[in-house]
């Protein structure tokens, strides 16, 4: 069952269920990938193109939860932290912070990195192993830790 198809299946039952949060995130996720798949050439989305949407709605509900905690503002964090929760569901289990780290050194040693000038070349064959299983940023972290 492809991802989009799964999203419509729980939208019916957050529906069934009076659910408001799930109901919000999963339409919010729908109407991305309806974006998605008007806006471009590419008809048809890819499943690594589905689970980079997927990453930045969350994303950018965490980004506005942690904005809304520091200004106070509680009431607004909390619906964002659970819609976050809510879309998380759909992306890959996440590498800890040892799996990522060990998965960079072997991608360095096959690209046969040995400083910060080779950041470009790990960055980019990290980023397509290891996407949905990892952030970006994480990613980024750990490549510079190791480069260094």
């Amino acid at each position: 069952m492809s991802l989009q198809t799964e999203i419509m299946e729980h939208i019916k039952t957050a529906m069934r269920a009076k659910d408001t949060v799930a109901l919000e995130a999963l339409r919010a996720l729908k109407s991305a990938f309806l974006l998605a798949n008007t806006s471009g050439t590419n008809v048809t989305l890819s499943e690594a193109d589905e689970l980079k949407i997927v990453q930045k709605l969350v994303k950018q509900r965490q980004d506005s939860a942690a904005i809304y905690a520091e200004q106070g503002r509680a009431d607004l964090a909390e619906p964002e932290l659970a819609q976050a929760k809510v879309l998380e569901q759909f992306l890959p289990q996440q590498l800890s912070e040892e799996e990522l780290k060990k998965a960079i050194e072997e991608i360095i040693t096959q690209t046969g990195a040995n400083s910060m000038k080779d950041m470009g070349k790990v960055m980019g064959v990290a980023s397509k192993s290891l996407g949905g299983k990892a952030d970006g940023k994480a990613i980024s972290d750990v490549v510079k830790k190791l480069l260094s």
